[in-house]
């Protein structure tokens, strides 16, 4: 048991009594950080929530974006971090499996999934290992159930050589007049479980969840690793929508982390009810299980249907007819307690505000000051570093990944992975633009600075892409958040995060947090996972290749000497110090949206590609263009403040490369009120900046072909 002392005194204050042994394991699993978010609570209600576009915020099992009169989108983000440590491809496998039983209570469709993903130096072999096999186990489980994984972002680091994150995203397309609650608001309603049988796997799932892993964390802590199981997905899926089609359904949730405690707890406690459960209803795989271990049970690919019993023989018809499994396992009861039933004999009671509801931690946070030395290196040749940073893990073609992603099913997907972010067909007028990112070493040597830019190149993506940004979701994983450090990086980041996020007018209608990655004192850098939801006229989507020898290449914002943090300073200096890039956040909107603002005026399409500038800088990002298209350029940058280093490999934020056509050029400048240079022009087949060359092939061979070579 993980409850504090304190924890105990507290519930059994409330209670007059001492707990049983079934409600002391489903306390338990209520009052872990996984389900009971104690310790970031009070940082997270920093977040902008609401907005024009915004349907439903934080607070049920996703949130809700309109993008038509129609339709809205349900989206999410979630982490399986720790079950990926021990187990990578049935920890991948379900974490995806739980995402999209979230997107689907809320009676969407799930048409998209994304993924961010974290793993030690890929020339160690457990590193490798655990990078081929969560990759195996989104690919498996996606293209099984039959949704695209279209889009996401990995990055190799020491800091997560023993702790691998695992964040996933899923967006689904619902009518919004057919969106379902997770809420259980009528008397005598009943709970009808669906879907796969309870096992013993997963048990203490959430607890494991909420802990430091150790060395022998791999043995000890396997069994609570869930199993998945995307066969009985597809079919729970599509169930489930016939379900909500046919039936007047008072609420949905899905079985994740804390299995039947948390569903039926959080349903009733949103409309404050109680409820009655009948153990021996609940059909089980394995013989001999205590009750115990049937409400602890996390097994996968389970829901909870909240409906009058009048529909209960249809639901049953539905399931039976897509051979799933279901059963009435209770009902909706006045008061405010869950009951726990084994053979007509109460064997647990607790109010659920208690299981829904525990209070939060008011922990201790210590700053810590930023790295401000000066750092002097001896710089090796500008322009030969160039392949060396094209050929980072980092930096170089995810190729070996996305191959493996069935990433057009459901025929949705008009731009691929490979560009800065997905684009997915709505109907005949709208798109919609899907992108993850997140930069880990900026946000651990700057939080507020990196949280923030990574909120901001994530929305800069699907500014590039021709779409307006409405709605930002997150995964936030941190260290031990009983560590005063970790703790406030936490909260340095989510005021980072929200000042981007409120100044585009993109609330965060989403998100989880991840605390406790660390193994024996070895902390990953935090990492604010970032998803971003962009809309657009279908018209107006955007690529980052060239089109046309002899468009022009202009380069919106100003470049900064900002080289500490850049994947130059670790890909040819080894290094990870300094401070990271500024927000500047007018600049940043402002760049934004005159993008935004030309993309839509231009009905003739003079503006051909557009790319945001990010990792690596300009130099990586005009490698990017010529290796996409096979067209080359010549560039001439120069700023009287800035060396050559500063000038290709700064990753100073708010910065946009486009081409345009030779004749529109002078119109397009003269609607920009922005720094803006004409940079060059496309041309030929090499990419030639300041009069150093390099040929398509010395680009492409090094930037292709990487990640193939470890994985051999």
């Amino acid at each position: 048991m993980t409850l504090a002392d304190s924890e105990i005194e507290y519930i059994e204050g409330i209670l007059g009594r001492e707990m049983n042994e079934l409600e002391e394991g489903m306390l338990d699993v209520m009052f872990s950080e996984h389900c009971s978010y104690k310790s970031s609570r009070p940082f997270l209600r920093a977040f902008p929530t609401e907005g024009e576009n915004i349907i439903l915020g934080p607070g049920d099992d996703a949130g809700l974006v309109s993008v038509t009169d129609k339709y809205a989108l349900a989206v999410g983000m979630e982490s399986h971090n720790h079950p990926s440590a021990i187990e990578p491809y049935g920890g991948a496998g379900t974490g995806i499996g739980g995402i999209l039983r979230d997107i689907i209570s809320m009676g969407a469709m799930p048409i998209a999934l994304l993924d961010s993903l974290r793993f030690g130096p890929i020339e160690d072999e457990k590193s490798k290992y655990l990078f081929e096999h969560v990759v195996k186990g989104i690919s498996d489980y996606g293209n099984r159930v039959g949704v695209p994984t279209v889009a996401g972002e990995i990055e190799f680091d020491e800091s997560f050589r023993t702790n691998p994150l695992v964040n996933v995203m899923c967006v689904g397309l619902v009518e919004k007049d057919k969106i379902v609650r997770a809420q259980a608001p009528n008397i005598g309603d009943v709970f009808l479980l669906m879907g796969g049988t309870t096992g013993r796997d997963g048990i203490h799932g959430v607890t494991f969840a909420s802990e430091e892993l150790t060395s022998d964390s791999e043995t000890e802590d396997r069994p609570a690793v869930q199993v998945a199981d995307p066969f009985t997905k597809k079919r729970v899926l599509e169930a489930s929508l016939e379900i909500m089609e046919k039936i007047n359904v008072s609420g949905v949730k899905d079985l994740g982390g804390g299995g039947l405690t948390c569903c039926i707890s959080e349903l009733v406690d949103s409309s404050k009810n109680g409820a009655l459960v009948d153990l021996r209803a609940i059909p089980l795989r394995e013989t001999g299980m205590t009750p115990y271990e049937i409400m602890l049970s996390e097994s996968q690919e389970r829901m909870v249907f909240v409906i009058n019993p009048d529909d209960v023989e249809l639901a049953q018809k539905i399931c039976d007819k897509h051979e799933i499994v279901s059963s009435v396992i209770g009902e909706v009861i006045e008061g405010n307690n869950m009951i726990i039933s084994d053979d007509g004999e109460e064997i647990a009671n607790l109010p659920t505000i208690l299981l829904a509801d525990p209070p939060s931690i008011d922990r201790p946070i210590k700053e810590v000051p930023e790295d401000t030395e000066k750092i002097e290196l001896k710089e090796p040749g500008v322009y030969e570093s160039l392949p060396k940073l094209l050929s980072s893990p980092n930096i170089a073609s995810k190729e070996w990944v996305y191959k493996q992603y069935d990433h057009e099913v459901q025929v949705r997907t008009v731009v691929k992975p490979g560009d800065d972010a997905a684009v997915l067909r709505i109907d005949e007028n709208t798109a919609i633009a899907l992108t993850t990112d997140s930069n880990t070493i900026h946000t651990k040597l700057s939080p507020f600075d990196g949280a923030a830019g990574c909120v901001a190149e994530a929305i800069r993506n699907v500014i590039s892409m021709g779409a307006t940004p409405y709605a930002v979701v997150d995964c936030l994983n941190f260290g031990n958040p009983e560590t005063p450090e970790i703790l406030w990086q936490f909260k340095t980041a989510i005021e980072g995060m929200s000042l981007v996020a409120e100044k585009f007018d993109a609330p965060v209608i989403s998100g989880n947090v991840s605390f406790y990655n660390e193994t024996e004192g070895i902390k990953i850098n935090p990492t604010p996972a970032v998803g971003v939801i962009g809309v657009e006229d279908i018209e107006n989507i955007r690529t980052l290749d060239f089109k046309n020898e002899g468009d022009k290449i202009l380069l919106i914002g100003k470049t900064y000497d900002e080289l500490t943090g850049s994947e130059y300073h670790r890909c040819i200096h080894n290094l990870e110090k300094g401070t990271a890039p500024g927000i500047r956040i007018e600049e940043e909107v402002a760049n934004g949206q005159t993008v935004l603002d030309l993309i839509s005026d231009d009905k003739d399409k003079n503006i051909t590609a557009v790319h945001d500038v990010s990792a690596g800088g300009l130099a990586v990002a005009l490698s990017e263009m010529v290796i996409k298209s096979g067209l080359g350029c010549d560039v001439e940058l120069t700023d009287d403040e800035l060396d050559k280093i500063q000038l290709l490999y700064s990753e100073s934020h708010a910065r946009y490369l486009l081409t345009v056509r030779a004749e529109a050029v002078d119109d397009i400048l003269s609607q920009i009120s922005v720094p803006v240079q004409v940079i060059g022009e496309v041309k030929g087949t090499s990419l030639n900046v300041n009069g150093h060359e390099f040929s398509y092939d010395d680009l492409n061979d090094a930037y292709h072909g990487v990640i193939e070579k470890y994985m051999v």
